[in-house]
Parts: C-alpha cells; sequence; structure tokens
C-alpha cells in the first residue's frame, strides 16, 4: 500500500518512501505488484544495513565454511537448514548461500523464527540464516555459533564470526533500510533530501540508537542507493528462479 501510494505520487518532494531491503524481494516473489518496484522509484538516500549469519549449534562439527563445503559435498542433502517464511530475505540467503558454496541442504521449513532458533540449537536441524541483531546475543554467549557472516567486513558486534568472502566466496548480502522518492523527482529536491539525512544519521543519539540494534550505518548518494536497490531486485530474482522458489 504504501509503496504504491508513493510511485503514484507527484514527485515533488513532499511525498517519500522509507523503503527496506524487502521491497527487492517482493519483487521477486510477486508476479503482479500495483507499481514497477524499480523503475517507479528513485533513491535519496541510504540509512542502514544489517548483515544475515549462518549459523549452529556450538557443538556442531560445523565451525567454518570450509567444515560447512566439505560436509555438505561428502553428503549431498544430508545436512539441514531451518526455514522460515517462503520468500522470506533468510530463505532467499539460505539458497544463496547453498548456490555460491555449490552444495545441496535439506530445508526444513518452520512457521516462525523462534521455532528455527530453537530447533538449531536443540540439534533438530543443522543450521539457520537469521539477520545478525537476532542471533549476536546467542553468538555472544555461546548459546549459537556462528559460520559465516553474509557482508564483506565481519559485523562488529561479532567479529569473531568470519565473512563468505573472506573464505573464498563472492557473497555480499544484507538487508538494508533507506529513503526513496517516486521516479522523476528533480534531482535537487533528491541531493537536498540526501543530505538531510546524511545530518540525521550523524547524529549521535541516531547513531547510537542503529548501532545497537545491530544496524551498521550506511548514507549513501542518490544514485547510490538507486543502483543498490534496482540491483537487489535483479538479484533476488535469479536466486528465486535458480532455486525454483514458486511465486505468489
Amino acid at each position: 500500500m504504501g509503496a504504491a501510494a508513493v510511485a503514484g505520487a507527484e514527485p515533488d518532494g513532499y511525498t517519500l518512501y522509507m523503503m527496506a531491503a524487502g521491497h527487492s524481494v517482493a519483487a521477486a516473489m510477486y508476479k503482479e505488484l500495483p507499481y514497477d518496484p524499480a523503475e517507479d522509484f528513485v533513491g535519496v538516500s541510504g540509512i542502514a544495513t544489517m548483515p544475515l549469519v549462518l549459523i549452529t549449534r556450538p557443538d556442531s562439527e560445523i565451525d567454518s565454511v570450509a567444515t560447512l563445503v566439505e560436509k555438505a559435498k561428502a553428503d549431498p542433502g544430508g545436512l539441514t537448514i531451518a526455514s522460515v517464511g517462503v520468500g522470506s530475505t533468510q530463505h532467499l540467503t539460505a539458497a544463496l548461500i547453498a548456490s555460491e558454496l555449490g552444495i545441496e541442504l535439506l530445508e526444513i521449513p518452520y512457521a516462525k523464527t523462534p521455532e528455527g532458533l530453537a530447533a538449531v540449537m536443540s540439534g533438530e536441524v543443522d543450521m539457520m540464516v537469521e539477520v545478525a541483531s537476532t542471533v549476536i546475543g546467542q553468538i555472544g554467549s555461546g548459546d549459537l555459533r556462528g559460520i559465516g557472516v553474509t557482508s564483506t567486513e565481519p559485523h562488529p558486534a561479532i567479529p569473531e564470526v568470519g565473512t563468505f568472502t573472506a573464505a573464498g566466496y563472492d557473497l555480499d548480502v544484507s538487508t538494508w533500510y533507506g529513503v526513496a522518492a517516486p521516479a522523476g523527482t528533480d534531482e535537487a529536491i533528491l541531493s537536498a533530501a540526501s543530505a538531510a539525512v546524511g545530518e540525521a544519521t550523524k547524529s549521535e543519539a541516531f547513531a547510537k540508537s542503529l548501532e545497537e540494534g545491530g544496524f551498521i550505518l550506511a548514507p549513501s548518494s542518490p544514485e547510490a542507493f538507486t543502483q543498490k536497490f534496482r540491483d537487489a531486485v535483479g538479484v533476488w530474482k535469479t536466486v528465486r528462479e535458480a532455486a525454483g522458489i514458486a511465486q505468489n
């Protein structure tokens, strides 16, 4: 509803859209939307990002990306991964990880994230992909083990968890938030709005609240954020098709 309203609004700078990564995921998962998720919007600025983490239980034999690949290739489909929500960012990221690593994992669906996490910790399934903010505490306490982070750099709250990039794989996926405007908005308006977002991210209170929530500040130019969400639409469409996930 909100995206459709912004897409159809006058491009005068008075109607903006708080866009999340789910915007690009929806473009991949739905056959029809009342707007073009790529062309009907233009970026104002990014705000923050948050990587996802592939996790397992602390006593698992899987203690690294290399070990995961070794065990998965020795027994294709023998390792299990919890899936929460068909077509969710977590679901598609798990499919992307398996594709990039060249491995086959058996997907076990769960209705909600807490159920999936409980299944990992109990040993009912081997692993799960979840946004960093959800599992930072459990990794820090030792209740979960991080196998790999999906950003190119380690997350500052869990620096001990390596990245897939460092392990030699071309994988860079994060959830993100930013501000967008209707396509056709004048460049001067976009520049002014982008500068305002940049100033907001410099606020100590604002930055602290995001960082405490596990986010990494990522203000950007209008051009960079436009490229980010438009590229993401293509990435998730490709992942969905390769994994054979049906559209809604």
